[in-house]
């Protein structure tokens, strides 16, 4: 059961063990995978992770454990399609509070599966979403 997205940010944090990720937001995600719950992770955040790489922001490890984490049956962290449904949604994701696109689909993906996100992005966290942080 998917119980939460995590943006981009919030998903790197996590796998690398980065402090700017809050402690509620870790605790939440670490709860969920205790009791066998899924935290989504867009298709748009691998993307946003392989642009982040080739502008020399993030490493490339960053890709591999990304990867590994999602294939991990186990793990905390589900991949999910940028589908129709989450494309539907995001016309109720204002352009005007989210301008950002991959941060819309993200917006979008919790709300097709009505969970909230985890993000520490205040654009996000202001447009009426519910969020974890």
């Amino acid at each position: 059961m998917i119980v939460a997205v995590a943006d981009t940010h919030a998903t790197i944090w996590y796998l690398m063990g980065d402090s700017r990720l809050s402690g509620v937001a870790r605790d939440y995600i670490d709860r969920s995978a205790a009791k066998r719950e899924k935290v989504a992770v867009s298709a748009i955040t691998l993307a946003e992770v392989v642009y982040l790489i080739e502008k020399r922001r993030i490493q490339e490890i960053v890709f591999g454990g990304l990867i590994e984490a999602l294939r991990r049956p186990s793990g905390a962290l589900l991949g999910v399609p940028v589908d129709e449904g989450v494309v539907e949604r995001m016309r109720q994701v204002s352009r005007a509070d989210v301008p950002d696109l991959p941060d819309r689909i993200i917006a979008a993906t919790a709300l097709r599966f009505g969970v909230p996100v985890i993000s520490r992005d205040r654009q996000i966290r202001a447009a009426g979403l519910q969020t974890v942080w």
